[in-house]
Parts: C-alpha cells; sequence; structure tokens
C-alpha cells in the first residue's frame, strides 16, 4: 500500500524557519516525482515544489522561489521541503504528493497519491 506521512509543520514567526519531511512507504521515489501543495484557508491548492523521479530537476513556484528549498535522501524514500525566511502568506497546509510519472507537473491534479497534510502557520 502506497502512503505518504507528512511531519514538521507548527507555528513559526515571520522570518523563521521550518522543515517539513514526507516519509513514503509501499513505494520509492526513483520512478515517481514528488511534489509538494499546500492550501490556505479559504483558497485552493498551489502547488509549491518538486523533484522529478531521478532528482536532477527542480522546480519552485515563484512566490516561494529563493525561500524554499525541496530535497530527497539517496534512499528516495524521504522527501523534504526546507522553508526559510517564512511569511503569513506561508500558512497553510502542506501536503506531500507522488505522480506517477517521472517529471514535475504544476498541475495539482496530476498527482497520484497524497499525505493527510501537516499545518504550518506563520505568525507572531
Amino acid at each position: 500500500e502506497v502512503q505518504l506521512v507528512e511531519s514538521g509543520g507548527g507555528l513559526v514567526q515571520p522570518g523563521g524557519s521550518l522543515r517539513l519531511s514526507c516519509a513514503a512507504s509501499g513505494f520509492t521515489f526513483s520512478s515517481y516525482a514528488m511534489n509538494w501543495v499546500r492550501q490556505a484557508p479559504g483558497k485552493g491548492p498551489e502547488w509549491v515544489s518538486g523533484i522529478n523521479s531521478g532528482g536532477g530537476s527542480i522546480s519552485y513556484a515563484d512566490s516561494v522561489k529563493g525561500r524554499f528549498t525541496i530535497s530527497t535522501n539517496g534512499a528516495r524514500d524521504t522527501v523534504w521541503l526546507q522553508m526559510d525566511t517564512v511569511k503569513p502568506d506561508d500558512t497553510a497546509v502542506y501536503f506531500c504528493s507522488a505522480r506517477t510519472r517521472p517529471g514535475i507537473s504544476t498541475l495539482v491534479n496530476e498527482y497520484d497519491y497524497w499525505g493527510q497534510g501537516t499545518q504550518v502557520t506563520v505568525s507572531s
């Protein structure tokens, strides 16, 4: 059974940092593109960042470029999202998602597996 479990969310002050983790079970990322998607209250899902199956291609939404970093481990069973210089607009539930194709997609309806989400709140 494919399962994605996020962790690391919480309350952080503006300008602070947070690191989200996504652990996979039932598969490894070697054939899947992995992505982070967020959904703020009252808004639709927003693609945040993605890494392709080989790990050699990474992409970010303009809203987080230069502040967030996506990475994976050598075993290709964990993906992280390092969030630096966070802003109140980054407040959202963050979801880890897997696409059963090797390439990154910014279209959230192209993802096949989702985690349960982890809440990130940026507030002073």
